[in-house]
This record gives structure tokens, sequence and C-alpha cells, in this order.
């Protein structure tokens, strides 16, 4: 599901959005493709999630541990994108 922020959902918000079906919530994949398509172009979107939310509002989720999430992920996330890059061009 795609939420406008930039925040941290509440833990109110998260149960609902599990409730409704959403496994993940993100900030920008989803327009970003919305205007990539309205421009014709083609689109393959991957996210790295950075903050396991459960939706318990006694979880306070802190920016740096989705920072330090992200960057102990940053090495093979990239080689990733690398290998998809190169199956896609080769």
């Amino acid at each position: 599901v795609m939420l406008s922020g930039p925040f941290f959902e509440t833990g109110a918000e998260l149960r609902f959005l599990r409730a409704v079906g959403a496994d993940a919530v993100g900030m920008s994949t989803a327009p970003e493709v919305v205007v990539a398509r309205h421009e014709n172009m083609r689109v393959l979107g991957i996210s790295l999630i950075t903050n396991m939310a459960t939706g318990d509002e006694s979880e306070e989720v802190e920016h740096s541990s989705v920072l330090a999430t992200a960057d102990a992920a940053r090495q093979r996330f990239a080689a990733l994108v690398r290998g998809i890059l190169r199956g896609m061009v080769g």
C-alpha cells in the first residue's frame, strides 16, 4: 500500500492496513510508477523493507534503526540490482 510521508505509521494505522490486506507500506514507489507509466516508460519496482512495523503501539520506531537496516543491506541490495540490470542488458 502507498501512504504519503514521510512519517512512521501509528499502531492503529498499521492494524488497519493489515486488516485491509496490506503486506508492506511505501511512500514513493507507487506515485513514481504512475508518472513513469504516464510517460510510457517500462518499470521494474524493487523495494527494501527497512521497518518491520508490527502495529504494537508500545513499539517506538527510530529513524536511526531504519537507516542502520538499510546500511546493513546496502551491499547485498546493490548486488541484486546490478545482477538484474546485467540480465536486462545482456
